[in-house]
């Protein structure tokens, strides 16, 4: 592993010939880091979260490499665009009310048998069938588990706000209601435990919290392991030749993988390697991902101003949804004025090194977000740039 100052070097060098604003993926550290998922996946095949990537070539890339199988996707539309140009087995992981990409659906055989989608609730079968559009396919369907901790009898709940199926009597009612309908067929069961997965456990400069964050996720990994049990064996009662149970996400791959009734994991940012990924005690990744930004003013001793910059990742608003300077090391933002729509100050003593068109290195605070910002990934491997790819922007598709 290179240190930051060689890393910029190479970065540097590779793009030189390239104007910034620009977005790079290293792709030695991309391939180490889906290496290192498939290694703590421990024989589990590893479904690749699409949103956390948002590229097809790196898609194409991950997939190729042994451990992985399948894509999780976040819209319909992005599901049924991906299962066309190729990709035979798509994961919808939220419900949608997308009625024309539905009728599409139910009228190919080919996209039917490619994609499944996610159903929590019975009205949402509803939807499906109003949308047909005379479309007789089969829909595949994936059921959702809400893997939230339930403490105090329920008066404090820690985890996403996702589906409402609880219980295995739950899961297995609504199995047993879309077994009963025609044209529906249950696949596979779903459960992402975002408050392990997602929330990092090592905060710098926090140990009180990091322990409080450490104790709580070891007692919601335990009661989702005995209640995902128990849902798998009820949904199995009703549906014996279940071909899925997902679970996990990039932090939390080694514990859910452990459970035996887990047969797939899904995970993208790991791949990445976002700034929100630092923070982990159970693993650490390459950060795989940059953007850089050009630095177009030196205001004063101590200061550099580079362009653009204010890409904040989605969530709950503060200082952890920034992108952070990356390289070179040591620059901060101005409080008074943080990362800006068209223009960031940076404070630190590099800024006295940096030059007018020098580069400062970023990285994004979430994965697959920053492409959403840039329309093109630069592919680099050593200091040369191999290779360039469209993001779903560059495509011409955003589907949120």
């Amino acid at each position: 592993m290179n240190s930051p100052a060689t890393d910029r070097a190479r970065y540097d060098r590779a793009t030189a010939h390239l104007d910034a604003p620009l977005a790079i993926v290293d792709l030695d550290a991309f391939d180490a880091n889906a290496d290192d998922l498939v290694r703590r996946a421990a024989g589990k095949p590893v479904r690749v979260a699409s949103k956390s990537v948002r590229c097809r070539a790196l898609l194409e890339r991950v997939l190729a490499r042994p451990g992985f199988a399948g894509i999780m996707s976040y819209t319909l539309a992005e599901s049924l665009w991906l299962a066309r140009s190729g990709f035979e087995d798509v994961l919808l992981a939220y419900p949608s009310t997308d009625r024309a990409g539905f009728g599409e659906l139910a009228n190919d055989a080919k996209l039917a048998g490619a994609v499944t989608v996610m159903v929590d609730d019975p009205a949402q079968l509803d939807l499906i069938d109003a949308a047909r559009d005379g479309g007789a396919e089969e829909i595949r369907v994936c059921l959702e588990l809400d893997t939230s901790l339930r403490l105090f009898g329920g008066r404090v709940r820690i985890g996403a706000r996702r589906s409402p199926l609880r219980e295995p009597a739950q899961l297995a009612g609504l199995a047993r209601a879309v077994a009963a309908r025609p044209g529906f067929r249950v696949v596979g069961l779903m459960a992402y435990e975002g408050h392990v997965a997602g929330v990092g456990d090592s905060l710098a400069g926090r140990p009180l919290r990091s322990r409080t964050i450490r104790l709580m996720q070891g007692a919601a990994r335990k009661e989702l392991a005995e209640r995902r049990a128990e849902v798998v064996r009820a949904v199995r009662a009703v549906v014996p030749d279940l071909e899925f149970v997902n679970g996990g996400g990039t932090g939390s791959v080694q514990q859910t993988a452990a459970e035996d009734a887990v047969t797939e994991i899904a995970a993208g940012s790991g791949l990445y390697v976002p700034r929100l990924f630092d923070n982990y005690t159970s693993f650490s990744g390459r950060p795989a991902a940059l953007f850089a930004q050009p630095v177009v003013r030196r205001p004063g001793v101590g200061v550099v101003t580079v362009l653009g910059g204010g890409y904040p990742a989605s969530g709950a608003a503060g200082a952890d949804r920034l992108p952070v300077p990356y390289l070179p090391q040591g620059l901060r933002y101005d409080p008074q004025e943080g990362a800006g729509e068209v223009q960031t100050p940076l404070l630190g003593s590099p800024a006295d090194d940096l030059l007018i068109g020098d580069r400062v290195w970023f990285r994004h605070a979430k994965a697959g977000e920053l492409c959403e910002r840039f329309d093109t990934l630069h592919l680099i491997e050593g200091d040369r740039v191999t290779a360039s790819a469209a993001t779903y922007r560059g495509e011409g598709r955003t589907f949120l």
